[in-house]
Parts: structure tokens; sequence; C-alpha cells
């Protein structure tokens, strides 16, 4: 799998289209659903299964590992809540059998803040509430089978929630406007709803605004908590796969590479067997960190969930300075694009606008260090 996704990334990243092929192959290996649940008929995948499946496919092609992550969320969500109505998640379920059924959560609106209530409007109509907004980072947005979409209804006190839409729904359209310097083929383009009907029994979680942001008691709070470790720790493991691939291409350099004053490769030298090892180090870090930590969140730790924030900021990071090391060891060639070195640099440093910004990640780490130091 790793080999075949590895095979096209380069021609998608460098036209910026979307690999079908590659999630095309994901779907028959099954592990595009890989998180239904065994009461749905699924396998059941844990968090840890879940990262070790993406952390491989980021070895392959980082924009496929992404695009399948977000649709694994989905279902392991669907597997702790059922929070989409039974006749809706059956639909999913009768695609996914008959090819790639891909889904994804859209937030982000364009310069909108985290904590500001979703300019996507909903208004009550005779079929349905029809949507209409602007939601932007929409990754694998033109394959998309169905979207759910957050929004506010136009009601006097309005209310927000969680609309699903199908991926062909009349009024939606896709705005490319997905052009960043890595992840280029992962489609995360703007998605522009005018009047979209969504029916009734599609409209999840209507609640008043002041109820978006329960406590840590609230049950709807814990689900919420649980839902971000999963993305930190599947996001973070994609990251860590695109870092391996570069460790892997660097061990080929390494043992090629024999410069005009040597007699022997790079890697018989003391000094580039160092620098490897620093790599390899980090990885190793990151990835007991991330696998190990996945695990507890499976048995149910309370204390892992919390953890995980600063898990995907840590795994992120060393998954960058270890592909940066990389590029530093083998200078010019490095950055070449001829080689796929400079690929994953690229692809790893835009793995951070899957990141909770730094600030808030630590903000909130210091904030709970205190609280401990408080008790008596």
């Amino acid at each position: 799998m790793v080999d075949l996704l590895a095979a096209r990334a380069e021609e998608h990243d460098r036209d910026a289209t979307f690999p079908y092929q590659g999630i095309e192959a994901v779907h028959e290996a099954g592990l595009l659903t890989l998180t239904v649940s065994q009461r749905y008929g699924g396998a059941g995948g844990t968090l840890a299964d879940t990262v070790r499946v993406l952390a491989q496919l980021g070895r392959g092609d980082a924009s496929v590992a992404v695009v399948t992550a977000f649709t694994l969320l989905q279902h392991a969500e669907q597997a702790r809540r059922a929070s989409w109505p039974a006749a809706g998640y059956r639909r999913l379920l009768s695609e996914s059998r008959r090819g790639p059924a891909l889904v994804n959560t859209l937030r982000a609106e364009p310069g909108g803040a985290a904590d500001a209530l979703p300019g996507t409007v909903a208004r009550r109509g005779a079929d349905g509430w029809q949507l209409t907004g602007r939601k932007t980072y929409c990754t694998g947005a033109e394959a998309l089978a169905w979207m759910a979409v957050t929004a506010r209804t136009d009601e006097p006190e309005p209310r927000v929630g969680t609309f699903l839409v199908r991926g062909e729904s009349e009024g939606l359209e896709i705005d490319p406007t997905w052009d960043q310097l890595g992840l280029r083929a992962s489609a995360s383009h703007d998605v522009v709803l005018d009047g979209v009907t969504v029916p009734v029994e599609l409209a999840l979680g209507l609640r008043a605004p002041d109820r978006a942001a329960d406590g840590p008691d609230d049950a709807d709070g814990v689900a919420a908590e649980l839902a971000r470790a999963w993305h930190d720790l599947a996001l973070a493991a994609v990251a860590i796969g695109v870092a391996r691939a570069a460790e892997a291409w660097l061990v080929r350099f390494l043992n090629q590479r024999t410069p005009a004053n040597l007699t022997e490769p790079l890697g018989t030298l003391p000094r580039y067997r160092a620098a490897l090892g620093e790599i390899d180090a980090q990885l190793i870090g990151a990835e007991e960190l991330v696998h190990g930590l996945a695990a507890r969140v499976d048995r149910g730790e309370p204390d892992a969930v919390a953890r995980t924030g600063p898990a995907h900021l840590l795994a992120t990071r060393a998954a960058t300075t270890a592909v940066q090391q990389a590029v530093a060891l083998t200078g010019n060639p490095g950055l070449s694009r001829r080689h796929p070195l400079e690929r994953y640099l690229r692809d790893v440093l835009s793995s951070r606008v899957h990141l909770a910004p730094e600030e808030s990640v630590l903000d909130t780490a210091g904030r709970a260090a205190l609280a401990r130091g408080a008790r008596p």
C-alpha cells in the first residue's frame, strides 16, 4: 500500500490533483472503514489501530493519509455516540460497500474566530433546512460523499448544530482555493453553500450557543474531548509517517552517496551516522508518545485524553525537526524537485494546519499544571 501511494504522490503533488486512485486502494484494502463499529458490521478499529494505519499511509502519501484520517474519525465518532440518524448512517455504510465514501466535518470559515457563532446560516423551509454560507479548509472537498456542516439557525434565539449534507447537493459548489506549500493533493478547498436543502432529520444536536462549550462533567463535553483526542493523535501519526519516509530516503542517500573526496559512502562517516541516529531517536520518541497514549485512551484512562493536545504538538515538532535535519544533511539534493525529500518537508510543515495554535495548547497545559500545583 505504501509503495502504491508513493508511486503517484509526486504527480499529484506537482499538479495539485486529488489522489482518487490512492483513496480507491485504501478503500479496497478495507482501511477506509477501519473504525466502523462492530455493531454496524465493521472492524471496530481502536485509536491504537488508527494511528498505526495512518502512520503507514503517511509514509506513502500524506494527502491520502489526511483525507483517510477524517473519514476514520467520523466513523469512530459514530461508534461512540451514534449521533447520525440510523437511516442516514445505513446509507453511508451502503455507499461505503460500493466504493470510497469520504466524510468530513466542515467547521472553519474565512476570518471566523474559534469561539464565534458560525457565519453559515440555516433557515427553516418547507422541505427542511436551507443552508447558506462558506466553509474553508475542507479537506477532501471535491470527493466528499457527505459533509457534516456546522451552522446556526436564523431563529430569534439562534441554535447551533451540525447539518449532514450530501456532496452532490444542489446549491453546493467547490471553490478551488487550496494552493498550499504542502499537502497539495488533499483538495482542502472552500465549500460554498447557497440554499442547500437538508432534511429535518439530518440536523443534529441543535442547541443554544451558550451550551456549545459545556464543561468536562457534561456528557457532551466529555465526548467532545474524546473526539479531540482522536483527532490529535490521528493527525500526529500522519506527520510521523511523513518523517519516517524522509528518514528512509535519507538512509538510501547516505548509503549511496560517495563524494569525490571520499572512497566510501557518507553513511560510513561517524558524523553522518550520529546525525541519522539523532533523527531516529526523535521519531522513536514521537512514536512511543503517540502510540502509547493512543492505547491509554482506548483503555479509558481520563488523564490520557487531557495529554493528547501537547502530544500532538510535540510529535509534530519532532517530525518537522527530523525532516529539516534530513534536508540539512543532504544539502542541495535534499531541496531538488527530482527527489521526494523536499516534498516531505513541505508536507510536514503544512501538517500544522491541523494543529491547534501552539499558544492555545501550551496555555491549556499551563493552566492544568497550575491547577495541579494548587491542590493540597
